[in-house]
């Protein structure tokens, strides 16, 4: 089997290091890295008057470039020193990843460094099984975890004073997951979040034909999502009469994302109608439901024929 290479990015106070910890006992893995260690390592070798934004802390790095006018927002600032700064630390991650690819070793690294776009993960795609999520938080519940861990660290003071810069990190990272096509995950309670990443990594899938009606999508969403954490991909709606599937591609593993559709469909008549019309041309919906274990899968599978959504010829 190829070894697992595993990266969990996130802003700070989001719980990236707990979740990380938890997901290497689940899987057994020995080598759990932090980018804050590799950071250390790299200010050793490079000096701070060659490069003062990596002897900065991620979210004040922005204070060290030059020129900070040509910026047209604060966002834009701190974003701009936030890149800098993992600049630095990136291409020896990359040393990292190919050291434990090379020793056949498993490995997970996790950290506000870890960027989506700025990290070459392809060439690793062949020998490792390369897994990347970025963990997000609402800002409320990102401000209450930020300030717990200030507090637990003994930085309570200074690093309390830059949660604004953290959020936009946080957003940023956010929008650069989704260019570069990178699993974010909701990360509301650790043990949900290790049960999403697994699913994710495991990838024990089925495809299922599905035929809930569209007011009874919300109940196929709590039983996958909310109650097993599970995940809803790509649909397809065979149609009679023509030889394709219309398929409509999707990858949903948290609850407020579906509510978020489903408030769409309600508040648009229009939208709504033109789904149940689609349902009605189609017998069953072809659904790919994938759990953290097969075992989970067959619960789900059993309670959407509990409930009558599963579709028998």
């Amino acid at each position: 089997m190829k070894p697992y290479v595993i990266l969990i990015g996130s802003a700070s106070g989001i719980g990236k290091s707990t979740v990380a910890s938890e997901l290497a006992k689940s899987l057994n893995i020995k080598h759990l890295i932090e980018s804050d260690f590799i950071r250390e390592v790299v200010r050793g070798i490079i000096g701070d008057d060659y490069a003062p934004a990596l002897h900065s802390s991620s979210y004040t790095a922005y204070k060290t470039l030059r020129n900070q006018n040509r910026y047209e927002s604060e966002e834009e600032l701190i974003s701009a020193g936030f890149v800098e700064h993992s600049s630095f630390v990136l291409p020896a991650v990359e040393k990292v990843i190919e050291r434990a690819v090379k020793d056949h070793d498993d490995i997970i690294i996790e950290g506000v460094h870890l960027i989506p776009g700025m990290i070459d993960l392809n060439k690793f795609k062949d020998k490792a099984s390369v897994h990347f999520f970025v963990l997000s938080a609402d800002e409320n519940s990102h401000k209450n975890r930020f300030v717990k861990r200030a507090t637990e660290i003994g930085r309570g003071g200074k690093q309390l004073d830059y949660f604004m810069e953290n959020r936009i990190i946080h957003n940023y990272l956010m929008s650069q997951a989704q260019k570069n096509d990178i699993k974010v995950i909701q990360s509301d309670n650790i043990d949900g979040t290790v049960k999403k990443i697994l699913s994710d990594i495991n990838e024990s899938c089925e495809c299922l034909k599905l035929k809930n009606t569209v007011d009874e999508l919300y109940d196929v969403a709590d039983i996958v999502i909310r109650k097993y954490n599970g995940t809803i991909k790509n649909v397809s709606y065979p149609i009679k009469g023509f030889r394709e599937p219309l398929v409509r591609k999707i990858n949903v593993s948290e609850v407020e994302e579906y509510e978020k559709f489903l408030n769409n469909l309600n508040n648009y008549d229009e939208r709504k109608k033109n789904l149940e019309n689609l349902y009605h041309l189609s017998e069953y919906r072809q659904t790919t439901i994938c759990a953290i274990n097969k075992e989970t899968l067959e619960d789900i599978k059993n309670e959407l024929d509990k409930k009558g959504f599963l579709y028998k010829e």
